[in-house]
């Protein structure tokens, strides 16, 4: 919609074309509806946290309820954008898209030719090629469920497998995550991830790394996931099986090479304008580019930069500077700039401060012992170059980090900045 807007407002004629209700993945089928979810369970997690400690009585999620919650933030997205778009006289049409020529497409039935077009489909919920694909459910479908399983498989273990797995425990289900790499969240510093299992354990997550997912059938209670691990076979039964292995960029059904855009292994071939190489008037953005991270902001900032270079001519470039990415575990996961790994294979000189602080005020105060940090500081210029957070409040800190690292701002800036206290902010200045 930013970019649309913007290219409008400038007295370009301007479609839209959705085969999905309009307002994207994040509004409806990710990161907004998942936090509303997320809200709920968070609740009822630091309610459970202080029983005992002021606290009394049972909670529990109301499944119903809390996806009626949701719903009353989802539901309304679709007229809205419909409704906006046809007061900056937007044209829109419903349909796929599917591109006929290098300044042409179809979109049901209809012709539609055009001096420039943004590719900004998204991504989808990779293939895995293993038998009995079709039983597993996306990260839509359970964000859409009108009843809680009592038992869940969880295919991968990023964000998704991560995030919901915490949601659906705290509602009551039996979670198995299986992840065929060594360890879950490998977007996240390892140590920083490590103290975060524990919240895994606590809540009963059965976690199983380094296993293979080989099949998926029906049984006669549900499913049965078979896998590998060590070489040796495992089952699993589930009344629900999602799909968190991964997503990959929605290009295949666009009909690129009738456009002349080029494109190797799922991936367009962009130049540093986020402009197709070989077709000039297409441009990409978010996770279609697959350029920066693939996190909300980037595809708004790349929107951004395109709808730029469209009216003004290719002078933009995406800047991913000190883009901050987080897991809404509970408690969540926070990181940005660079790695330990990534500060040393570059070379840097650094130093790094790192600490389980779970006797931090601000973790007794949350009565939740699942808090630490890692930050790296060069030496000599006092540039943070990356701060990786777990336990309360880091979705919100790791902002501050994050203006750190776009702007220059050095740890002295951090470390003299007086915060509110007592705030998660406040324990900026002792992680430096």
């Amino acid at each position: 919609m930013v970019g649309a807007m913007r290219v409008r407002a400038a007295g370009r004629s301007v479609a839209v074309i959705d085969f999905r209700p309009y307002g994207g993945t994040c509004a409806l089928r990710g990161c907004d509806p998942k936090k509303m979810l997320i809200s709920g369970a968070s609740a009822v997690d630091h309610a459970r946290r202080m029983r005992g400690k002021g606290v009394g009585g049972d909670t529990h999620i109301a499944w119903a309820d809390l996806i009626a919650f949701k719903r009353s933030f989802t539901d309304p997205v679709p007229q809205k954008h419909e409704e906006r778009y046809l007061e900056k006289g937007i044209d829109t049409f419903h349909g796929r898209a599917r591109l006929t020529g290098p300044n042409s497409l179809e979109v049901d039935g209809e012709t539609l030719t055009f001096r420039n077009l943004l590719i900004a489909t998204g991504a989808e919920p990779m293939k895995l090629g293993i038998p009995g694909e079709a039983h597993l459910v996306t990260n839509e479908g359970f964000l859409d469920l009108d009843e809680m399983p009592k038992r869940i498989v969880l295919v991968g273990g990023g964000y998704i497998a991560a995030e919901f797995s915490h949601i659906a425990a705290r509602a009551g289900a039996e979670v198995v995550i299986l992840q065929r790499s060594e360890r879950l969240l490998p977007q996240f510093d390892p140590d920083v991830v490590g103290w975060l299992m524990d919240s895994f354990r606590l809540r009963g997550v059965d976690v199983r790394l380094e296993t293979t997912v080989e099949s998926i059938e029906q049984s006669s209670n549900g499913f049965r996931v078979h896998a590998r691990a060590n070489g040796q076979p495992l089952a699993f039964d589930a009344d629900l099986v999602i799909h968190a292995a991964g997503r990959a960029p929605a290009l295949d059904d666009l009909g690129l090479d009738a456009a002349e855009v080029e494109h190797d292994m799922g991936r367009l071939k962009l130049n540093e304008f986020l402009q197709s190489v070989s077709n000039p008037a297409v441009y990409a953005a978010g996770d279609a580019a697959q350029v920066g991270p693939p996190l909300t902001p980037v595809s708004s900032h790349d929107a951004k930069v395109v709808a730029a270079n469209i009216l003004n001519g290719n002078t933009e470039q995406p800047n991913y500077r000190g883009v901050p990415s987080v897991a809404f575990t509970i408690p969540p996961i926070a990181a940005v700039g660079l790695t330990e790994q990534e500060v040393k294979d570059q070379g840097l000189r650094y130093r790094v401060k790192s600490q389980k602080a779970s006797d931090w005020f601000t973790a007794r105060a949350a009565a939740e012992p699942t808090y630490g940090f890692k930050v790296l500081v060069e030496e000599g210029t006092e540039r943070v170059l990356g701060a990786h957070l777990v336990g309360p409040n880091v979705d919100e800190a790791i902002n501050l980090f994050a203006l750190a690292i776009r702007n220059g701002l050095t740890a002295y800036d951090l470390k003299s900045t007086m915060f509110a206290y007592p705030t998660g902010a406040s324990d900026i200045g002792y992680m430096l």
